[in-house]
C-alpha cells in the first residue's frame, strides 16, 4: 500500500503583518466608495464640506434629462452586448470543451486576453480598428466593443460549471438515441443555465461600469452613464456626482452579489 502524501498548506494569519496589512488594503480600497455614498446626502453645494443631511441631490438626480439619456445609453448598450457576448461565450465554451488541451489552452488565452490587457491599450485599439474600417463611433461600434471585452467575463462561469459537469447523462443520452441537438437543448442548456445567467449579470455590469472604451468610442448622442459623470466631475463638482455614483454603485453592487447567488446554488 503506498503511502499518500499531504501538503500542509501555509496559513498566511501566521504571518506576523497579515492583520494590520489587511486592515489597511480595505481601509484604502472601501474608505473613498463611504465617502463617496455619505457626502451624496451633503445639502452643500460644494461636495467636500459638509453642512446637513439631505436628499435633494437623489431627486435633482432623477430629473436630470442629461443623466436620463446617458442612462438609456448605457442601458441599451449594455443589454445587447450582454445577449451577445453571452451566447458568443456559450459556443466558445461548448468549443473550448472538444478541443486538444494545448489548442483550448491556446485558445483560452486569445479569448482571455482583455482580463489581462490593460483596458486603455484595448480601447485606443479598437479606435484604431473602427476607423481603419469605417465603423462609425456612437451606439453601434460601443456595442460591438463592449460585447468584445465582454466575452471572457461572461466565458468565466460557464466554462467552470462546463468542467464541472458529470459525464453520465450525456452518456446514457447518447445511448437511449439522441443526437448532438437534442442533447443540447435537453441537457447541456439546462445544466448551464444557472451559469449563463450568472455570466451575464457579470458582463451586463462590466458593461454598465466601463467608462475608458465608452469614452474613445462614444459618438454625438451616445453618451454612457460613466462618460456622463466623468464630464460633470470636469466641470465642478457637486454632491450630484456622488448621488449618481452611489446609484451606480448600488446598481452594480446588485448586479454582483445577484451573480455570485446563482454561482453559489450551482455547486
Amino acid at each position: 500500500m503506498s503511502s499518500v502524501k499531504t501538503r500542509k498548506l501555509v496559513n498566511l494569519r501566521n504571518f506576523p503583518t497579515f492583520r494590520p496589512v489587511s486592515w489597511f488594503v480595505l481601509f484604502f480600497l472601501y474608505i473613498p466608495l463611504v465617502h463617496v455614498i455619505v457626502y451624496s446626502f451633503n445639502s452643500s453645494r460644494i461636495a467636500t464640506i459638509w453642512e446637513h443631511f439631505s436628499t435633494k441631490w437623489y431627486f435633482k438626480t432623477f430629473h436630470n434629462d442629461d443623466m436620463q439619456r446617458a442612462l438609456k445609453n448605457s442601458l441599451k448598450i449594455g443589454f445587447a452586448a450582454t445577449i451577445l457576448s453571452t451566447v458568443l461565450a456559450v459556443l466558445a465554451a461548448l468549443g473550448l470543451v472538444r478541443m486538444r488541451r494545448l489548442g483550448s489552452a491556446f485558445a483560452w488565452s486569445l479569448i482571455g486576453a482583455p482580463l489581462i490587457i490593460a483596458e486603455i491599450v484595448l480601447a485606443v485599439g479598437t479606435l484604431g480598428f473602427f476607423m481603419a474600417v469605417h465603423i462609425p463611433l456612437g451606439i453601434f461600434g460601443m456595442v460591438l466593443a463592449h460585447t468584445a471585452f465582454c466575452i471572457p467575463f461572461a466565458l468565466l462561469p460557464i466554462r467552470a460549471r462546463l468542467g464541472q459537469l458529470d459525464v453520465a447523462p450525456f452518456e446514457a443520452a447518447a445511448d437511449l438515441g439522441a443526437n448532438e441537438r437534442q442533447i443540447l437543448r435537453r441537457i447541456t442548456l439546462p445544466l448551464l443555465s444557472p451559469a449563463i445567467v450568472s455570466g451575464a449579470l457579470l458582463a451586463f455590469a462590466i458593461s454598465i461600469d466601463d467608462f475608458i472604451t465608452s469614452f474613445f468610442i462614444s459618438g454625438p448622442g451616445s453618451t454612457t452613464l460613466p462618460v456622463y459623470i466623468f464630464g460633470m466631475i470636469r466641470s465642478t463638482v457637486t454632491p450630484e456626482v456622488d448621488a449618481i455614483s452611489t446609484l451606480l454603485l448600488l446598481f452594480s453592487g446588485i448586479v454582483l452579489i445577484s451573480s455570485y447567488v446563482l454561482n453559489r446554488r450551482r455547486r
